[in-house]
């Protein structure tokens, strides 16, 4: 645990908006990357089937990388870890398109991966702090800013698609450009720090039982985001017999509602808690299923594909924030549910479509609407009892800023 230091409110308000922009950062380089993968592909001259081997390398690398995320917070402490580690992710923006085959292609998504998954735990620790420390909920927030980043970078990575640029000049100004970003937001995140004589964490250690289990309800939550947001466009095309235009406004549409549904999503889980929050989405994403099984209309298998983004929205953010109240090191609760998560997102696409091979498509989405279910069952644990005693009360305990 870090050491306990009293921040104002002030500190803290400042600390939660500068980790929400590191946050923000990190999906514009996932979104900056996902657009120019065609490009990509052809300049490392690359199959279907050896890209789809070359796309699980970035998975791989965060579930290798991620346990040693606490230690390196540990040893630098949590804003100098968080620094460093965001500096490595948004510069290994450009090592892929700079891949000439597929052995480097693959090389280079392992360590783009992995300075994803270690920044990606220490960013969630530190989010998972502030909101102790704020004693209501910021998670759900933050994780929408990392939509919004994804969409922005998707945006600029669209743009550049469409003027014909060299993924390599694209991404190594987005690199530098979102680098320096994300060391000015760095600057205002909470300096923390082990207590002196604390025994670091292990540097690779199996996930604790409290981790599992949350990151189980997590798996649901994430396998059914990623079925929807990789199959919604081939449903309604091929299922529904759409035009490629409405097929792909629905994964458009599913992607603005995770990230409004987010945005939104801390008010709603302050006022209702985590565990009825996540049980009345559970309900929404199963009707949202049902809808998009039986759909006789595309509008129906639409407003469905939304009912599931709305209803899996907020899960991830709560189980990371339950995940870093569940035991003395949060680093490692969170990284052991990040490699759940990261683990479902890897396999949802490839169940899917080998569900539909079998059977057939909607029976694929019989299984989201199954697995989505499972969040009424499970929320329970996403309960957050470890926060009253995990919280600095800033009423009580807080000493006021001084003024300069």
């Amino acid at each position: 645990m870090p050491s306990e230091v009293i921040f104002g409110r002030s500190q803290l308000k400042r600390a939660r908006f500068a980790v929400a922009a590191v946050f923000c950062v990190h999906g514009a380089v996932t979104g900056s990357f996902a657009t120019r993968i065609p490009w990509i592909q052809d300049h490392a001259a690359v199959s279907a089937g050896q890209l789809g081997l070359a796309l699980a390398f970035p998975a791989l690398g965060a579930s290798v990388a991620m346990p040693l995320a606490g230690a390196v917070s540990h040893r630098f402490g949590a804003r100098n870890a968080l620094r460093g580690l965001t500096a490595l992710w948004t510069l290994s923006l450009v090592l892929p398109s700079l891949a000439p085959n597929v052995l480097t292609l693959c090389a280079a998504l392992f360590v783009y991966g992995a300075t994803a998954g270690m920044s990606d735990v220490a960013m969630n620790a530190l989010g998972v702090e502030t909101e102790n420390r704020l004693d209501r909920s910021i998670m759900s927030g933050l994780h929408g800013m990392w939509s919004a980043g994804a969409l922005i970078g998707s945006a600029g990575g669209m743009l550049a698609a469409h003027l014909g640029s060299d993924a390599r000049l694209h991404h190594a100004l987005a690199a530098a450009t979102l680098t320096a970003l994300g060391l000015i937001a760095c600057q205002g995140v909470l300096d923390l720090r082990s207590t002196p004589g604390e025994e670091p964490p292990p540097r690779f250690a199996l996930p604790p039982r409290s981790a599992v289990v949350i990151g189980a309800v997590g798996f649901c939550a994430v396998f059914a985001e990623g079925a929807s947001l990789d199959w919604s466009a081939v449903y309604l095309r091929d299922v529904l017999d759409t035009s490629a235009g409405l097929a792909a406004a629905s994964t458009t549409a599913f992607a603005l509602t995770m990230t409004v549904a987010r945005l939104a999503g801390d008010r709603i889980v302050d006022r209702f808690g985590p565990v009825r929050t996540v049980r009345v989405g559970g309900v929404l994403a199963t009707v949202g299923g049902l809808l998009v099984v039986v759909a006789p209309h595309p509008a129906v298998a639409m407003g469905g594909f939304a009912l599931i983004g709305l209803g899996v929205a907020v899960v991830v953010p709560l189980a990371f924030a339950a995940a870093g109240r569940s035991g003395p090191h949060p680093s490692q609760a969170i990284a052991g549910v990040a490699t759940i998560t990261y683990t479902s997102g890897l396999i949802a696409p490839a169940a899917i479509g080998a569900v539909a091979d079998t059977t057939s498509l909607v029976m694929s989405f019989a299984l989201v609407t199954a697995l989505a279910l499972g969040l009424t069952v499970g929320a329970g644990v996403l309960r957050s009892a470890g926060r009253e005693s995990a919280k600095v009360s800033a009423a009580d305990t807080a000493v006021p800023d001084r003024q300069s």
